[in-house]
């Protein structure tokens, strides 16, 4: 079965700063894209709901990360092993992993979002969040729950594509449902016509709407253009080696960003102790945060994407190569935006508040996290690579270490008993991040990730051809 060129890239021949830089850009844009979907709401709901509000929906945000985070250890893994079969040309192994990895999201999605709507009430509490917050959450919380479906559909055929080696049709339908998240917004927080005003709530729909029409544009596209895969419920199925395969990458993958999520939730329960003021701070600073790191991330998961297809290939000496340039890459975009954090931090917090004491307070908290991006840019470029080679044991390791053995005691000991107070919590964040990184390249150096998860099928393909 031949791959449908028109729709993917070879990454194992050709310049790899070309390759880098040419499915870089639209994983940037669809990041910055998928970001503007929470970022929106926080503009509508800061600028004219207030700071309540703004707080209301930054306190969520911990949570629905903590819901969805083992499952996406499921689309990285489909990530790897489509790409890795694909620089091993298996195109029927492709098949059969999207066919699984759909089915295994289907399932958990549901599973999730019951789970999360019965839950919610008793995470917010255990989270600290202040009584005044806890209503408007909850609510917010519970409609985007229940669209989970949507969100888990589109984010795994995003990573099958990016496995492939396209990044561009993702960004086209994103780039649809931004806009339409964008008119969707005023529609139903301030309630036109016969849609009433629903307030916070109304964001959430916004944001649940524009993702299900993304995933069938996107799905109906698929379906009609003839690509290596389509969308069909009737062909998703349960196959047990694929599945062993998934959760074998997955799985670590998916306990290191639950244990990351739980440390972004035991992070909010410290912020909460502060008040309304700081969390508020916190949601603006952490929106200038979250697009401070697309740039890196993007550089990152375009790592990911072409390691795994030269791993599959066998070519390790162009993984060094993307070493280099990623890494330079990465400085580059990281230096440019530790400057523009450092020289113009309340214009950009004013695109979330107005409030004179929310800009003050997050303006610190932005100049004190930049100092750690330049490294964490750099652990985003190892961390592709090893990724792409399937083995996400250690970075589950390096993240538990970071976290909770050193984000997370430093963060309480600094804020409740030093002169830092908040500001403590912030300076813990950084530290750990420039820690975590050196941890990464550390076992980059060892070697020791450089094994293809697909190293049976190749051997056999191999042992084939010898016979005949």
């Amino acid at each position: 079965m031949k791959s449908d060129d028109r729709f993917s890239m070879d990454f194992t021949q050709g310049n790899i700063m070309k390759h880098l830089i040419k499915f870089s850009i639209p994983l940037f844009l669809g990041n910055i894209l998928q970001t503007l979907y929470n970022t929106v709401d926080s503009i509508w709901v800061g600028k004219f709901l207030g700071p309540s509000a703004l707080a209301a929906v930054s306190v969520s945000f911990p949570i629905i990360f903590l819901l969805i985070s083992l499952v996406m250890g499921i689309t990285m893994a489909t990530t790897v092993l489509v790409g890795q079969y694909k620089g091993a040309q298996n195109y029927f192994m492709i098949r059969k992993t999207v066919n699984t990895s759909m089915f295994l999201l289907t399932i958990s999605a549901l599973v999730i979002s019951v789970a999360g709507i019965l839950l919610n009430k008793l995470i917010l509490k255990l989270m600290n969040t202040p009584v005044e917050l806890m209503e408007i959450a909850s609510g917010y919380l519970n409609i985007i729950l229940a669209g989970l479906i949507f969100t888990f559909a589109y984010n795994a055929v995003s990573a099958i594509l990016r496995g492939l080696g396209d990044s561009k049709t993702p960004l086209v339908f994103l780039f649809y449902t931004t806009v339409i998240n964008i008119i969707l917004d005023p529609v139903f927080i301030f309630g036109i016509g016969p849609i009433p005003k629903m307030g916070v709530n109304g964001a959430a729909l916004a944001t649940v709407i524009s993702q299900a029409i993304s995933f069938f544009l996107a799905a109906n596209y698929l379906n009609k253009n003839n690509h290596l895969f389509s969308i069909n419920i009737r062909d998703f199925h349960y196959d047990k080696d694929i599945t062993v395969k998934i959760l074998k990458i997955g799985l670590p993958s998916g306990i290191q960003q639950t244990v990351v999520s739980i440390g972004m939730t035991a992070m909010m329960a410290i912020i909460n102790t502060f008040g309304s003021l700081v969390v508020a701070a916190w949601g603006a600073a952490s929106k200038i945060d979250s697009f401070a790191f697309l740039p890196s991330m993007s550089v990152g998961l375009a790592t990911s994407s072409i390691s795994a297809q030269n791993i599959g290939a066998g070519k390790y000496e162009r993984v060094e190569e993307l070493l280099k340039w990623a890494s330079l890459l990465s400085l580059l975009i990281s230096g440019t935006i530790t400057l523009m954090i450092f020289t113009m931090p309340k214009l950009l917090l004013s695109m979330f508040t107005n409030d004179i004491n929310v800009l003050m307070a997050g303006a610190g908290i932005l100049k004190i996290l930049g100092v750690s991006y330049i490294p964490f840019g750099f652990m985003w470029v190892t961390n592709g690579i090893i990724r792409g080679a399937g083995a996400t044991f250690i970075p589950m390791v390096i993240s538990i270490i970071s976290l909770w053995l050193i984000r997370i005691p430093l963060a309480y000991y600094l804020s409740f008993h030093t002169a830092l107070k908040s500001n403590g919590i912030w300076v813990a964040i950084s530290v750990s991040a420039i820690l975590s990184t050196l941890l990464s390249y550390a076992y980059y150096l060892s070697g020791k990730w450089k094994k293809r998860v697909i190293e049976e099928e190749v051997n056999e393909i191999k042992e084939r051809l010898v016979e005949e």
